[in-house]
């Protein structure tokens, strides 16, 4: 009799869980291990398929290669409870060799990432693509720890749970070593319309 009740119950409660509780991502498929969205010392344009947000970012570095990295991203969709993107826009340029801050405008997330290298510096410049669901508006927002963790390092962030959404970046660079470090921004959003935004 308990067997019965278990293969009863135990459905309803990975349903309930699944709606309610947290949600774990799983694995991300990058595709293969060679596959990259950049080569080296080039430029790129990645933008998650419509819908979908940037939830992983996995980077190596090579010093021999002008101190460029090598990107990939992976995508996954938002919360059905977001509804559909209402708008998205390429944010503004965040210049090479610098350090800088940015979060999406309007309440946005990240939903992609454009960068050009450049030589003269060893460095690449940025910009995020970002699309805004509805008027819904970020709560609960973080940083990251440092992507990597050590100038030079291979890098591979990933958010483990569902709800949570990049709204940005925070980044270092290092003269010395030409390299930079990430710390996202990370954040909830509510499950209704706000009337405000930011700036």
């Amino acid at each position: 009799m308990d067997l019965v009740l278990l293969w009863v119950f135990l459905p309803l409660v990975t349903v309930a869980w699944g709606q309610y509780g947290d949600y774990y991502y799983g694995p991300y498929n990058y595709g293969d291990n060679d596959e990259w969205v950049n080569v080296y010392r080039q430029g790129f344009n990645f933008q998650c398929p419509h819908g979908q947000v940037i939830v992983a970012v996995r980077s190596v570095f090579s010093k021999k290669e002008g101190s460029d990295r090598l990107w990939n991203y992976a995508c996954m969709p938002a919360a059905q409870s977001l509804g559909e993107p209402t708008e998205c826009w390429w944010e503004e340029i965040n210049r090479a060799g610098t350090e800088w801050y940015q979060t999406c405008s309007n309440n946005g997330l990240v939903a992609g990432f454009q960068s050009q290298y450049f030589p003269s510096v060893l460095d690449r410049e940025w910009q995020f693509y970002c699309c805004r669901y509805s008027r819904r508006c970020p709560y609960s927002c973080w940083l990251t720890t440092e992507y990597p963790g050590h100038y030079g390092e291979d890098m591979d962030m990933m958010m483990y749970t569902y709800d949570h959404y990049i709204r940005g970046a925070t980044t270092t660079f290092s003269a010395v070593d030409r390299d930079r470090q990430w710390k996202f921004i990370v954040c909830r959003m509510t499950e209704y319309d706000c009337p405000f935004q930011n700036v």
